[in-house]
């Protein structure tokens, strides 16, 4: 386990960087690092485990070898659930076990995004190890609209990047008509002012 393959994840931004050891047909184990740290955080604990299981240590976006977020975007703990998500369906995982370290503050620690991942997708984690950690704290009475609306934006947002399609060109009344249908509230007089500023002229519409 002292050798280690280096892997990169395409993300809309750049990419997500990672090392991985072990025999890749192995139990994956997902490996979380933590604030300000990158995957190197598991350079002397990984050869100390179990040889059989597959470990891939990713960085952060931002944090070691991955591609920075566009200058101005903020980096807030769901951005990072996020990230979890992305690699572990890039890497096909249905199941795996998630370990997360962190040295710092609970609060930016990305141990504190593992049980966050753990609870917002039970049925894709098996085990959860915590390393200098303790687990994601919620009041029971949030625990159901948090689940709800925390994995709906999720879910929406790895949909969307999945599609990756070309904007589709419209006539100006095409455009006017599905925006009145996606958005109730507005007059046609009120929707042909937004298009006004909100809609690009190209030569297919």
């Amino acid at each position: 386990l002292s050798m280690f393959s280096e892997l990169k994840f395409p993300v809309p931004w750049g990419h997500v960087a990672a090392k991985a050891w072990g025999p890749s047909e192995g139990h994956p184990v997902l490996c979380l690092h933590g604030w300000l740290d990158n995957a190197n955080t598991f350079d002397k604990l990984i050869p100390l485990l179990p040889r059989d299981r597959y470990y891939v240590a990713m960085d952060f976006s931002g944090h070691g070898l991955s591609s920075h977020r566009p200058a101005g975007s903020p980096y807030h703990f769901l951005d990072y659930v996020s990230d979890v998500r992305r690699v572990a369906a890039a890497l096909q995982w249905r199941r795996f076990t998630l370990m997360g370290h962190s040295m710092a503050f609970l609060f930016l620690s990305c141990c504190f995004i593992s049980p966050q991942f753990c609870f917002l997708y039970p049925e894709m984690v098996d085990k959860l190890i915590l390393l200098e950690s303790v687990g994601f704290l919620l009041a029971p009475e949030d625990t159901e609209a948090w689940l709800k609306s925390k994995r709906m934006v999720i879910d929406r947002l790895l949909s969307l990047e999945a599609k990756q399609q070309t904007p589709k060109a419209r006539s100006p009344e095409a455009a006017l008509q599905r925006l009145l249908e996606a958005n109730s509230h507005l007059t046609a007089e009120g929707g042909a002012i937004l298009l006004q500023r909100g809609a690009t002229e190209t030569p297919a519409g």
